[in-house]
C-alpha cells in the first residue's frame, strides 16, 4: 500500500512538472543545442552541455507549473488539459508553488556553476527571462497572438547558452538569426498545438494565434518554417559549418513545408496537432545534428 502511493505521488509530480511528456522539454532544449553548436567556441564541453541542459529542463518545469497555476480553472474546462494535476486537485496550489520556488532556486544555482566569466551575463538574462515567462499564462486572457509571447521566451533558450559558452552576446550574425529561427519556429509549431484547441478557447472567451489567424494559420505556420531554415541556414553559413550539413538541412527543411501539407485535414484532432508537435522536434534535432556533425 505505502509503494502505491509513493508510485502514486510521483506520478502526481511528473505530470505536474510535465515529465511524462519529454517532447515538450526536448523542443526547449534543440535550439539551446544550435546555439552552443554555432557559437565560435564550439563544440561545446560536456560539464557545459550537462549544465545547459540540466537548467532548461528545470525553467522548462518552473514554466509549466506558473502555466498551471495561472489556469488551473481553465484547464479543467478544457478537453486536452482537463486531467493537469492542479486541474483536478490532485496537487494543492500551496503545494505547487513550494516546488516552483525550488525549482527556480535550483536553476538560480545551476548559473553559479557555469564559468565565473560567463554567470554574471546569464544571471541578467535569466532575471529578464522570468518577466514573459510569468506574463505569458495570462496572455491568452488579453492579447490575441499569446504564442509570440511564448517565442519570446523561447528566445532566452538560444541566449543564455551563448552567453555561458562565451561570456557575452556579441555573436553578430550566427546569434543574431538563430536567435530568430528559435522564435519564429516557436511562433510555428505553437500555433498548431493550439489548433487543437480551438474549440475549447472559443467557448471560454480566450485567445490563441490560430484563433486569430483563422483560415490564414496554415500558410503563416509555412511561412515561419520556412523562415526559420532560411535563418538557420545564414547562421550555419556565417559560423562556416561543414558541407555535410547541407543536405540534412535540406531534408529537414523540405519535410517541414510537407509536415504543413496535412494541417487543414488536422485542425479539428488533438492527436493530429500533437504529432506535429512531435515531429518538429525531430526535424529540429535533425538540424542539430547536422551542425554537430558541421563541426567535424
Amino acid at each position: 500500500m505505502k509503494n502505491y502511493l509513493f508510485t502514486n505521488k510521483l506520478r502526481i509530480l511528473f505530470n505536474l512538472l510535465r515529465w511524462n511528456k519529454p517532447t515538450g522539454r526536448l523542443i526547449l532544449l534543440i535550439p539551446a543545442g544550435w546555439s552552443l553548436w554555432l557559437t565560435p567556441s564550439s563544440p561545446p564541453t560536456v560539464n557545459l552541455v550537462s549544465l545547459i541542459m540540466l537548467g532548461g529542463i528545470l525553467v522548462s518545469a518552473s514554466g509549466c507549473i506558473a502555466n498551471d497555476l495561472w489556469d488551473r480553472r481553465i484547464d479543467s474546462q478544457v478537453h486536452r488539459t482537463k486531467d493537469r494535476p492542479l486541474a483536478k486537485g490532485s496537487v494543492r496550489v500551496s503545494t505547487a508553488v513550494i516546488i516552483l520556488i525550488f525549482l527556480l532556486l535550483l536553476s538560480l544555482r545551476i548559473i553559479f556553476l557555469l564559468p565565473i566569466a560567463s554567470q554574471s551575463i546569464c544571471l541578467k538574462l535569466a532575471v529578464i527571462a522570468l518577466f514573459p515567462i510569468f506574463l505569458y499564462p495570462s496572455s491568452k486572457r488579453w492579447f490575441h497572438y499569446p504564442q509570440a509571447l511564448l517565442s519570446i521566451c523561447w528566445g532566452f533558450s538560444v541566449l543564455i547558452p551563448w552567453a555561458a559558452s562565451e561570456s557575452s552576446l556579441n555573436g553578430g550574425i550566427p546569434l543574431l538569426t538563430c536567435w530568430l529561427a528559435s522564435m519564429i519556429w516557436t511562433f510555428g509549431f505553437d500555433t498548431v498545438y493550439a489548433m487543437a484547441d480551438k474549440a475549447d478557447d472559443k467557448k471560454l472567451g480566450l485567445n490563441s494565434s490560430a484563433l486569430a489567424l483563422g483560415g490564414n494559420a496554415c500558410r503563416v505556420v509555412s511561412t515561419c518554417y520556412a523562415l526559420t531554415s532560411i535563418l538557420i541556414a545564414i547562421s550555419a553559413f556565417s559560423k562556416g559549418i561543414g558541407p555535410i550539413f547541407w543536405p540534412i538541412w535540406l531534408l529537414a527543411s523540405i519535410i517541414m513545408q510537407k509536415e504543413v501539407l496535412s494541417l487543414n485535414d488536422l485542425q479539428s484532432e488533438i492527436s493530429a496537432s500533437s504529432r506535429h508537435f512531435r515531429n518538429q522536434v525531430l526535424l529540429g534535432g535533425l538540424i542539430l545534428s547536422a551542425l554537430i556533425l558541421g563541426n567535424f
